[in-house]
């Protein structure tokens, strides 16, 4: 059986830990009402995950294109393997579109994103009253389809391992 590299599955396995971080912390710091410091703690934390997402999955993408995955399992349809490939490339888009969308949204409500505490990254859109809701809307709508996408990804890798009882999930595990 061939596995992925060592460094693609921390990349793998690191870019879930902090999606799933972040998407969690997401929902947490929309339900808490009023602005209080642990809100406000929250958003520079959630914020702070998006843009490690994006570092992430930048160096992700130039990992993945130096270094070939393994090739597919035999065993498996053509078809499945399409599939495969196609919410891999759905999942790769969202890595980056809800990032983008989250810092745009942030912007755009005229709040700056300062990344660990250390340093403000720059702005590339002004404060827009009118954008801002629809940015908001976009960022929403992308991170529950690709919650969506990730569950379904899950899924299938466990389907894989107990149903199929192929190995496509252990090639990605440590």
């Amino acid at each position: 059986m061939q596995r992925y590299t060592k460094t693609a599955m921390l990349l793998h396995w690191l870019t879930a830990l902090l999606i799933i971080a972040a998407f969690f912390l997401g929902l947490t710091m929309v339900d808490i009402h009023g602005i209080t410091p642990t809100k406000l703690k929250y958003y520079s934390w959630h914020k702070w995950l998006g843009v490690t997402v994006l570092g992430v999955a930048a160096i992700r993408l130039l990992w993945r294109k130096a270094n070939q995955p393994p090739p597919p399992l035999a065993s498996i349809p053509a078809w499945q393997h399409k599939v495969a490939d196609g919410m891999h490339y759905l999942l790769y888009f969202f890595i980056f579109a809800v990032p983008v969308s989250g810092y745009l949204y942030t912007y755009a409500a005229g709040v700056p994103v300062v990344y660990l505490g250390l340093f403000q990254l720059p702005a590339i859109i002004e404060p827009n009253a009118e954008l801002k809701p629809i940015l908001k809307t976009v960022h929403y709508v992308l991170t529950m389809t690709m919650a969506a996408a990730v569950v379904a990804h899950a899924l299938a890798a466990l389907k894989h391992h107990f149903v199929d009882r192929d190995a496509t999930l252990k090639r990605m595990l440590p």
